[in-house]
């Protein structure tokens, strides 16, 4: 039975803390570059959705070669990590949704980095107990997990490839040698960034002049070390990357950065491998979402705040009513609440995957959301889902930032990616090394061990896999794909994604729409608006709701492909600089 509609209420004023972990006075370098309308693409055979038109049209290319979504994916990933450096690289992490059309079925492979095996809990406390600062922890070789990237790319390729493996890293490699244009999006990143950039003198001498001005748009950049990183790849697959020269560089580079200085070994590197997960899936009117388990928390999370929204008929309250707005921003906070106390690496801490996303619970938990106003500070807690062990943890206090990219590619064949790709915060750890900047992603975990006694799920732990909010999905249907969508963001990338689904869903916007809506995000108690949009005409509306509402930039970066049976639908958020491209 649906629940009842209920009108605006008195205020009562709410929110939720944030996480102990903060970057505070700081400004993301992962900015939006500005919001125009979003142009929707069609195309019969194959398409490409990705954060930079030269990574989409290379991508396309392997399409219309006969290539298959993988052999895109590949190529698209390689370009991306030379043209969008703050983004994705080399020395990162990915997450991997993907749908075989002959099998029928849906795969995911989890590309993220792991802690080293010298790693402790204590790795991000200072010399008297405490958390770190966050910027103090990110730069230097501290941050640096073993990157997964390469990795997945060679697992995938090896299940799902077509084409050689070899000329799938040509066009990234003829850029990184002739040179491309420094795009606009790319030079005020550098701007932007500063002195963190200047840190080391590899990356400084590489996006700043010899004057040290930062590159500006339209300097043509070349980066032959980039070239022949991807050139050994290319020739000896990813045992180029993970031993070997490449490999030693990597580990001298993070042992030896100064004061910061990380744990990363040779072994780390040899050691590494890409898992296959299960396919987190929830249904929702009548539509099956399906994505990334843990390690990743987006699928779980998005999972919850739909089966909380279910209960409700937000078609009829519709996309202009703050009662919608409350709905989904509180469904959310629930949301949050459970995945900093239970969602980890299961590999090393048991989560209750399956009782976070029963029907049952989230209908319970649904009846906090009867009321007319916001939910006070002492409702927005941890729930008590059906446990498969039995354990406890305590709150976590790991915060993202967004650095990341993500995109779409459907083949001829019907076969699907969606794939995140991230280095964490922008620029990563600022380490640059064979023309690759050095992701940050151990900032992932929690800094603090322990809360009230209990330990933190989300802890450091040797060989152990950050938690991510890293979200890529495809919505299925009567067994079939029917959208392909994701984001960047950090932490906001699960408000992103859900709220691109409802929009989808229940309000029936296409493709364009829901990528360039927009945006309301309410994760930690604050409900952030969307400077500059039309977000803030819910300003007041919330506030008397009970919400602390603040203004704020934001950073999604959508993109998403739509399967309809008169061909494909892609769009490409146009907070950033891609495109979709298709034939």
């Amino acid at each position: 039975m649906k629940r009842s509609l209920v009108a605006l209420g008195l205020l009562v004023l709410t929110s939720t803390a944030a996480p102990a972990q903060q970057a505070s006075d700081t400004v993301s370098p992962e900015r939006a570059t500005g919001l125009a309308a979003a142009k929707i693409t069609t195309a019969k055979a194959h398409m490409v959705a990705a954060a930079h038109p030269l990574a989409a049209e290379a991508g396309e290319k392997v399409l219309a070669d006969g290539g298959s979504a993988i052999d895109a994916m590949i190529t698209v990933q390689t370009v991306l990590g030379l043209v969008e450096p703050q983004s994705s690289s080399l020395g990162g992490g990915a997450f991997l949704v993907y749908y075989d059309a002959e099998a029928k079925r849906l795969f995911t492979l989890d590309g993220r980095e792991t802690a080293p095996m010298d790693a402790t809990p204590k790795l991000f406390l200072d010399d008297k107990g405490e958390p770190m600062q966050f910027f103090d922890a990110v730069v230097g070789g501290r941050s640096v997990g073993t990157p997964g990237t390469v990795m997945l790319l060679q697992e995938a390729h090896k299940r799902w490839g077509r084409k050689d493996w070899k000329e799938l890293f040509s066009p990234a490699e003829k850029l990184a040698r002739d040179g491309f244009a420094v795009s606009p999006r790319l030079a005020k990143l550098i701007a932007t960034e500063g002195d963190k950039l200047k840190t080391f003198e590899a990356t400084a001498s590489y996006f700043f002049g010899a004057d040290g001005a930062p590159l500006t748009a339209g300097t043509i950049l070349k980066n032959p070390a980039y070239a022949e990183t991807l050139s050994a790849i290319a020739n000896d697959g990813a045992s180029a990357f993970y031993s070997g020269p490449i490999a030693e560089s990597i580990v001298d580079t993070v042992r030896m950065s100064g004061k910061n200085s990380g744990v990363l070994t040779l072994a780390d590197l040899a050691n590494y491998h890409v898992k296959e997960r299960r396919p987190v899936c929830i249904s929702y009117r009548a539509l099956d979402i399906c994505g990334m388990g843990p390690p990743s928390s987006g699928a779980v999370a998005i999972g919850q705040m739909l089966g909380l929204l279910e209960n409700f008929d937000l078609k009829a309250l519709g996309k202009d009513n703050p009662e919608s707005w409350r709905l989904i921003g509180d469904a959310q906070r629930l949301a949050f609440a459970d995945r900093e106390r239970y969602l980890a690496d299961t590999d090393f801490v048991p989560s209750p995957i399956k009782g976070l996303i029963d029907k049952t619970y989230l209908g319970e938990r649904a009846k906090l959301l009867d009321g007319d106003k916001a939910l006070a500070k002492d409702a927005v807690t941890a729930g008590k889902p059906e446990w498969d062990h039995a354990f406890n943890f305590g709150r976590d206090a790991a915060i993202e930032l967004p650095s990341t990219s993500h995109f779409v590619i459907v083949d001829k064949d019907g076969n699907v990616v969606s794939m995140t790709t991230t280095i964490e915060n922008g620029f990563g750890s600022r380490l640059m090394t064979n023309g690759f900047l050095l992701n940050n992603e151990l900032t992932d975990f929690s800094f603090k061990t322990h809360d009230e006694g209990m330990p933190v799920a989300n802890r450091v732990e040797p060989g152990k896999r950050p938690r991510s909010s890293m979200s890529p999905t495809i919505v299925m249907k009567d067994g079939k794909p029917l959208l392909a969508v994701g984001s960047p963001g950090g932490s906001q990338i699960i408000g992103y994604v859900a709220q691109a689904l409802v929009a989808y869903i229940d309000w029936g916007m296409d493709v364009g729409e829901i990528v360039a809506m927009p945006h309301l995000i309410n994760r930690f108690g604050p409900y952030d608006l969307e400077a500059g949009t039309d977000a803030e005409k819910f300003s007041e509306p919330l506030k008397a709701l009970g919400y602390e509402v603040k203004a704020s930039d934001m950073n999604s970066g959508l993109h998403a492909i739509e399967l309809t049976a008169d061909g494909l639908k892609g769009a490409a958020d146009p907070r950033r600089e891609g495109v979709a491209l298709g034939q």
